[in-house]
């Protein structure tokens, strides 16, 4: 997972402003749906709505690992998560990996039930929980997305184009 921030570079433009790492992440707090792309085996795309959420070293979400997502991925780290903000459309490009440790299960738990509401328990390894249809039934596997590059497109004309790469 990343350890800094990550390095803005204008999108576009040479000459254009950037848009700080700080304006992404207000709007990935209010973001209300994300949208995973994966690669299916036959190399076609899939892309799934997921609530993601982001702690201080990248993104998590869950899917049950019969889901396309989860088979997908298995197949495939590589991904890309978006999501449309007041301010900025985020494009974010990464690695997924299934996460194992408890104490960031439950970090991840705790920020799903602040976030979304959505109370989890902690078994095994993965989540047990009602009400998630498109991560389909029980257990749901847990996914770490280590971001390496993302791309802001101001969507009010207040934002410059910015790519920001993660080293």
């Amino acid at each position: 997972m990343i350890r800094t921030a990550p390095i803005a570079e204008p999108f576009g433009a040479a000459d254009t402003a950037v848009t700080s790492w700080d304006v992404a992440l207000q709007q990935i707090e209010q973001a209300d749906v994300f949208w995973l792309a994966t690669v299916r085996p036959d190399s076609r795309p899939h892309v799934a709505p997921v609530l993601a959420i982001w702690l201080a070293d990248g993104f998590y979400f869950c899917a049950g690992t019969t889901t396309h997502k989860g088979r997908n991925l298995a197949h495939q780290a590589d991904c890309v998560l978006t999501t449309a903000g007041a301010l900025l459309h985020l494009v974010i490009e990464g690695h997924a990996h299934i996460v194992h440790d408890t104490a960031t299960l439950q970090q991840v738990a705790a920020k799903y039930l602040s976030r979304y509401g959505w109370e989890v328990t902690i078994q095994e390894g993965a989540f047990y929980a009602e009400g998630a249809p498109s991560a389909g039934p029980p257990p749901y596997t847990v996914y770490a997305i280590t971001p390496t590059v993302a791309f802001g497109f101001g969507s009010d004309g207040t934002c410059s184009p910015t790519r920001w790469r993660f080293v």
